[in-house]
């Protein structure tokens, strides 16, 4: 049964059935149930010592696949009028939002709930989610700013997440080109939208899970809902984990790897699980744009990275598009997804 979208009417007073987890789904449960305060690593872009930069975003993806760039070239006016134009759409009256509602998940531009507007899930998840096409921009006519306000925030940040890509590149040993071209030539953006919640503590705005791409750039007006999971590396061997907020500095923007970026480094970056949590008091929006394959392009580890003695591929070869139906048949499990794909 498709689901009303959250942002269609008044406040919800309580949380409605549908949108309470099983007690151990909920935010206190997951993980180890600890969140640590903020610890994002800060990556500046601006200067012109790569080298530096390029060490700050290894070290970075390869102990938390999370950090924020700062000096990022996408201008503080071009942030602000993409953000205002955003928020307007889900404060559209029903009507207008509902011409975009759909379940077909190929449509750009495409308004949504949950994850599959409530088709085929037990659960509903908290948020409202607008879907837009970035080659080529892809937008509603409603409201009228949006499509002036996505062409140049679109450049300006896919022109950041292939800086961050390429100097990824030149940290890994491999070429500065080696992700670009069809590596990197899918591209879209998920606008989020997380009303109010009456009780934070029975569900979440997104589950735990790996963005499915190279690398994902996001905006957001209000910190406070975004999570990455730490994971304890020590030499204790532990191997515990713990929920630690993802709050950027004024003006700055979050990057996470995805899936593609651990199998190309063959494991060295981590690609970033996360999840959102909601809160009581105001809404947050959050725009996540998403730099991926496209569907038939082959990825595979990095030659570089396999050819030395004991450093053997762990993923096989695959097809994008294969790995993208893994991904929605596995409903975004991490192990689950990978291990379709070891070596």
């Amino acid at each position: 049964m498709a689901a009303e979208p959250l942002s269609n009417g008044a406040a919800h007073q309580s949380v409605p059935g549908r949108y309470i987890l099983p007690v151990h789904q909920r935010p206190s449960y997951s993980g180890n149930g600890k969140v640590a305060p903020p610890m994002l690593p800060v990556v500046d872009l601006g200067g012109d010592d790569d080298g530096r930069i390029a060490e700050e975003i290894i070290r970075a993806g390869r102990e938390f696949g999370f950090f924020q760039v700062v000096n990022h070239g996408v201008p503080e006016e071009v942030m602000g009028a993409m953000m205002r134009a955003a928020e307007e759409f889900f404060g559209l009256p029903a009507d207008e939002k509902m011409a975009y509602y759909s379940t077909d998940g190929k449509q750009l531009p495409r308004f949504h709930t949950s994850v599959r507007n409530g088709a085929g899930e037990e659960f509903l998840y908290w948020r409202d989610c607008l879907k837009l096409g970035c080659h080529p921009p892809e937008w509603p006519d409603n409201p009228r700013g949006l499509g002036a306000a996505l062409e140049p925030y679109t450049a300006a940040v896919m022109a950041a997440a292939r800086r961050v890509l390429r100097l990824a590149a030149v940290g890994l040993g491999l070429c500065e080109e080696h992700f670009e071209g069809p590596l990197s030539g899918g591209a879209m953006m998920n606008v989020n939208h997380y009303p109010p919640c009456p009780d934070p503590s029975l569900t979440l705005g997104i589950a735990p899970h790996c963005d499915p791409g190279l690398v994902t750039v996001l905006m957001e007006n209000v910190g406070g809902g975004l999570q990455m999971l730490l994971h304890d590396d020590g030499d204790a061997g532990g191997g515990g984990t713990m929920w630690v907020d993802v709050d950027a500095a004024p003006g700055g923007l979050v990057l996470n790897f995805g899936h593609q970026m651990e199998v190309v480094s063959n494991g060295r970056l981590r690609s970033g699980e996360h999840r959102v949590v909601t809160g009581a008091r105001v809404a947050r929006t959050s725009l996540a744009s998403f730099v991926w394959p496209e569907l038939w392009c082959t990825v595979a580890p990095a030659q570089e990275l396999v050819l030395a003695p004991g450093k053997g591929p762990l993923y096989r070869p695959y097809s994008y598009g294969e790995f993208l139906g893994v991904y929605v048949a596995e409903a975004g499990d991490r192990d689950a997804i990978m291990a379709h794909f070891k070596h």
